[in-house]
């Protein structure tokens, strides 16, 4: 690989550690604002990992176009060091993003099962003095 084209290969590769980074942050964020009660913080984190990704392909796009798969023989050491910091990076993030998609899950559960409450749902399975679920009629909180 011409100097040129590596060289400019380690600056792509610096800009996205540098946006992993941001992104990374911003994950732990979004987890913060998403066991808090503020839906604009949610919504702010939201938009900034979005903004944060699409600078990732960007980069990416350029990245592919310059050279495909940094791993590939003819590399210099230095761009397969930044290449491999960078996957490590981005697989804390995905793991980060994942624990983030459960707890949005679990608080839509939560969200769903207080407005059957509300409504007047269906029986709320129980527990008895043996562990063993039985279902228990709730009255409505509210009728409208």
């Amino acid at each position: 690989m011409q100097q040129d084209a590596r060289l400019r290969l380690e600056g792509l590769l610096d800009r996205e550690i540098e946006l992993a980074h941001s992104l990374a942050a911003t994950l732990a964020a979004e987890r913060t604002s998403l066991t808090g009660d503020s839906p604009a913080a949610v919504e702010l984190n939201a938009a900034d990992k979005t903004r944060v990704l699409e600078s990732i392909e960007k980069l990416e796009e350029e990245r592919r176009a310059l050279c495909g798969d940094p791993l590939a023989a003819g590399l210099g050491n230095t761009v397969r060091e930044r290449w491999r910091a960078l996957m490590a990076l981005m697989a804390g993030c995905r793991s980060a993003n994942e624990v983030n998609g459960h707890i949005i899950h679990v608080r839509q559960h939560q969200v769903r099962q207080l407005i059957d409450i509300v409504r007047g749902g269906g029986p709320a399975p129980t527990y008895d003095n043996h562990g063993k679920t039985f279902a228990k009629a709730l009255r409505a909180l509210a009728r409208a």
